[in-house]
């Protein structure tokens, strides 16, 4: 395959790019655990596997929603048995939400499915694209970091 194409003005390769990192998300996204859960179901097992124990509100702050809208979707998660509710230790008002064991092999399970999918599509193309791509993966980073 060759990369030598004519540059696309930067307003068009930026269109470009985004509908081409937005479809690659999606189709990721569709590689799930046994559980079948939604993106912001999964999205709350993320973010316990990453910072810990959180209260609903924290949740609901991290993910830019409601208290309530968070609060469906955690008390969707406890009834799956993926997480669960505790006394917060300091404000009696509050509870904090961790992962179960379920809920940490749910993750695990969809991370091991999505990257089996992701490494299938890898090993289709050629070495000169994959070398492509290891290359762009820098440039990704400075984009989402900036």
């Amino acid at each position: 395959m060759s990369y030598a194409k004519q540059m696309p003005p930067t307003n068009a390769l930026a269109g470009e790019l985004r509908v081409a990192l937005g479809q690659a998300a999606r189709r990721i996204r569709q590689e799930r655990g046994a559980a079948g859960l939604t993106d912001p179901q999964y999205n709350v097992l993320l973010w316990l596997t990453k910072k810990g124990p959180l209260t609903p509100g924290q949740l609901a702050e991290i993910e830019r929603i409601q208290p309530p809208s968070m609060t469906r979707t955690v008390n969707g998660l406890v009834e799956l048995g993926l997480v669960q509710k505790a006394e917060h230790p300091t404000d009696g008002r509050q509870v904090v939400v961790s992962l179960t064991e379920n809920g940490v092999a749910e993750v695990a399970e969809t991370r091991r499915r999505r990257d089996a999918w992701l490494t299938a599509r890898l090993q289709e193309m050629s070495a000169d694209e994959r070398r492509l791509l290891t290359d762009a993966i820098e440039l990704l980073r400075r984009i989402a970091q900036s």
